[in-house]
């Protein structure tokens, strides 16, 4: 279990005071200006340089497409390994704060959970089961918040599947979740969501036992029976469990909102896509482009090097925008717009190189083969109550937060 540790101790670790000096900053906003759209912010950033810092998160953010590129493909220099990091410190030793051998190791024990093929064979009829399930229970009513009827119990119940606990509820991983997200974003270093993440990873470690003592051991082909059977130690696989529930469940349930705002917010690319359902892979990469989940992460450099020009030394944290990247207007034409028709690029909604997102073919197969199509087809002439006043938030992590709809019962 990891110790505490002062908010003293962990600014002086955040707020890179040196070196970051002498780098383009804004600091004319604040945490909440970030919270409620940082897209406006990003884009200023894009303008600013290579390297700016956001005096109201203490980083130091990359938000370039192609820097971000370079620096994943580099690990030697720009790495994962921080073990002061929020994530570190609340969640325990896990692969995502791991590089090289240890990673890979790590990786490798919990890959076959989540393989394409697993996605399809394995975790699709039972999904497909989750969905229908939910659905059954929604189709009747002829309103409801999307979030909470439907994406919510979708994601929670999915991931309980995936990971292998027992004998537990959606709501109770929704809660963990929300309580691991908002430590691993605090940034400001607030003493109520790190002991509010703390006390959510004890539960964590609880029911993950449970699962593995119980007779014959964890599902076979879930994440816990993976990790057991490739020999991880107990603490490896409480530390990699919350982060399988962290990003596992807030990216499908996001991404999820993010698909269904987009489309309803448009009739005409909405009677497109359900006039095509080869569309819906396309559907999805479009909404985790265009509201990327999971919108930063950090890396730390490990000797003196170069991104886009500006020199940073040994032992500088950065923090990679994905999101920003995601919308860089040389890559994406108009790229605040969701957008079907837009040619298939490559974004970085999942990251790249050794990190990138292990439970990206599940949640694929969750929300643009599954989940979608299904809500369309069962939920007659869906519309959203009012696309205009649909409320977003986060900036490491994004989504919507209340979706209402109605459909004809």
């Amino acid at each position: 279990m990891p110790t505490e540790y002062s908010s003293l101790q962990e600014k002086k670790f955040m707020h890179q005071d040196d070196w970051a000096d002498g780098l383009p900053a804004i600091d004319d906003i604040i945490m909440g200006d970030l919270m409620e759209d940082p897209y406006p912010i990003y884009a200023r950033a894009r303008e600013m340089g290579s390297v700016v810092r956001i005096a109201a998160t203490g980083l130091c953010l990359v938000t370039h497409f192609d820097d971000i590129i370079a620096i994943e493909r580099d690990p030697e220099t720009f790495s994962s390994r921080i073990p002061e990091s929020n994530v570190v410190q609340l969640f325990g030793a896990n692969l995502m704060r791991k590089d090289g051998h240890d990673h890979r190791r790590e990786r490798q024990a919990i890959d076959p959970a989540l393989r394409p093929g697993t996605a399809k064979r394995c975790w699709a009829p039972r999904l497909e089961a989750i969905v229908d399930d939910i659905l059954n229970e929604v189709e009747p009513l002829g309103q409801a918040d999307l979030f909470s009827a439907v994406a919510e119990p979708i994601a929670g119940r999915a991931l309980i599947e995936v990971i292998g606990f027992v004998d537990l509820e959606w709501q109770t991983i929704a809660r963990w979740s929300q309580a691991m997200m908002d430590g691993s974003s605090n940034y400001s270093q607030d003493s109520e969501p790190r002991l509010r993440a703390l006390a959510a990873g004890r539960e964590i470690e609880r029911a993950v036992d449970l699962s593995l003592n119980q007779a014959g051991g964890p599902p076979e082909d879930s994440i816990l029976g993976s990790m057991s059977r490739a020999g991880l130690s107990r603490e490896e696989i409480h530390g990699n469990a919350k982060v399988a529930v962290g990003g596992g469940f807030n990216e499908p349930r996001d991404s999820l909102l993010s698909l269904l705002l987009g489309v309803l917010s448009d009739p005409v690319q909405r009677d497109r896509l359900l006039s095509d359902p080869a569309l819906w892979p396309a559907a999805f990469d479009e909404a985790v482009r265009w509201i990327s989940p999971i919108g930063m992460y950090p890396r730390k450099l490990t000797r003196d090097a170069s991104i886009g020009g500006v020199t940073l030394p040994r032992g500088a944290l950065i923090g990679l925008s994905v999101a920003a990247a995601n919308r860089e207007p040389e890559r994406f034409v108009d790229p605040d717009r969701f957008d079907l028709s837009r040619p298939k690029v490559k974004n970085l909604a999942f990251g790249s190189g050794p990190h990138f997102c292990a439970g990206s073919w599940v949640a694929r197969t969750l929300v643009g083969g599954i989940a979608g199509p299904r809500i369309f087809s069962r939920l007659s002439a869906l519309r959203l109550v009012d696309s205009e006043t649909v409320p977003v938030r986060g900036w490491v992590f994004r989504g919507p937060t209340s979706l209402p709809a109605q459909w004809t019962v």
